[in-house]
């Protein structure tokens, strides 16, 4: 089906990536894997392709593109090369600008957006806690007023399953400023690598997304200036809130994007490999099956595209990003599950691209809030609760 919500100037900027794509990325696809990490001179090339500004202004070093759909074709052309690196640059470049510049001061724009638009500061946002996964509001990092009259931050705890962690020069982090207060007593901070106290552990082990230097963070007495304070105190928990729909939405772009790539790369196989004196893609069994797959991700695709829209003109509900999250997550695992039978053997080795995105996609129905809560914010809407 025709996809209609991007204009001439969309199709312009997915060329210009595309070209970042296949110069760039792509003759560096290996090693990243096996560093288990982005180069910091691809982070900045990037930025020098005006990648990570579209949520930045321009007084700040950014596009300020104004318009989502510009977000969802950078999120789809990344997703198509590498989920893992997709992954990465979107939260860099997609979810944590919108704190800085909707809730910075005019000082902390100023300080942190033009590295970030430019690669060379690499941005984290740290949630997701050892003992809390899904569940923001029951976080454990603390923030208590230092007892010297400076009006400093003590922070201490620690974070897991952090994107960009290893790398990050700057991390959004949520702690808990008032322990009575429940998600009211949760306020946002601004964290440097470097500050005392505050520790980065080893890469994570993962089952996929090798690209992305995944790890833990830790914070032991962190003193944090209040001027590094993100928004109001006790604010935070609604911040969250109300970005974590873009997040979501994102998410479900992605998911699509990559499904859809892998799904594109099976079909070839398929017209091409024999068994049984014939093109496998011939047997009735797997064209019908190619079929449903085909259809599931076009009918997804239908559905996100209205939710980017949406999002661009300012009225994509939470519950609306959840329905995106959760389906084209399992719609994204289905398929690329189905595209490993087909390859056969093949799809086992992880020298083929299709046994990389099969194991890359599998935390998809976990990460952005576990598709068991998209089906919880889902189910109290309807009045289930």
């Amino acid at each position: 089906m025709r996809r209609t919500i991007f204009t001439e100037d969309h199709e312009a900027f997915r060329a210009s990536v595309r070209g970042f794509v296949d110069r760039v990325l792509r003759p560096r696809a290996e090693e990243m894997v096996r560093e288990r990490t982005i180069p910091a001179d691809v982070w900045t090339e990037a930025g020098r392709q005006g990648l990570f500004g579209l949520e930045i202004p321009e007084e700040h070093g950014g596009a300020g593109a104004g318009d989502y759909r510009f977000n969802a074709v950078l999120s789809e052309e990344q997703a198509r090369f590498s989920f893992a690196v997709s992954s990465c640059f979107g939260i860099h470049a997609d979810i944590c600008p919108p704190y800085l510049v909707d809730l910075g001061t005019e000082e902390q724009k100023a300080r942190w957006l033009p590295g970030i638009a430019s690669g060379e500061q690499v941005v984290g946002i740290a949630m997701t806690e050892p003992s809390g996964g899904s569940d923001l509001a029951a976080l454990r990092t603390s923030a208590v007023r230092a007892q010297d009259g400076s009006g400093d931050w003590l922070v201490d705890g620690s974070k897991t399953f952090i994107t960009n962690g290893h790398r990050c020069d700057l991390v959004v982090v949520a702690a808990r400023t008032d322990p009575a207060a429940g998600a009211r007593g949760i306020t946002l901070f601004v964290l440097e690598a470097g500050m005392p106290g505050f520790t980065k552990g080893g890469k994570l082990d993962k089952v996929g997304q090798d690209e992305a230097d995944t790890c833990e963070l830790f914070f032991d007495g962190v003193r944090v200036p209040d001027h590094h304070r993100l928004g109001a105190q006790g604010q935070g928990f609604v911040a969250m809130m109300e970005r974590l729909p873009q997040e979501r939405v994102g998410a479900a772009v992605a998911n699509t994007a990559h499904a859809a790539q892998i799904l594109t790369e099976t079909i070839d196989y398929a017209k091409e490999r024999q068994a049984f004196g014939r093109p496998i893609g011939t047997f009735q069994h797997t064209r019908f099956r190619i079929a449903e797959l085909v259809t599931a991700v076009e009918v997804t695709r239908a559905f996100v595209d209205q939710c980017v829209l949406a999002h661009a003109e300012g009225r994509l509900t939470g519950v609306d990003a959840a329905k995106a999250k959760w389906w084209s997550s399992r719609m994204q695992n289905d398929v690329l599950d189905e595209c490993v039978q087909l390859w056969g053997g093949y799809g086992y080795m992880n020298e083929y691209r299709v046994a990389r995105a099969w194991r890359d996609a599998r935390v998809s129905t976990i990460w952005a809030g576990s598709n068991e809560i998209m089906k919880e914010i889902i189910g109290r809407n309807l009045g289930l609760a």
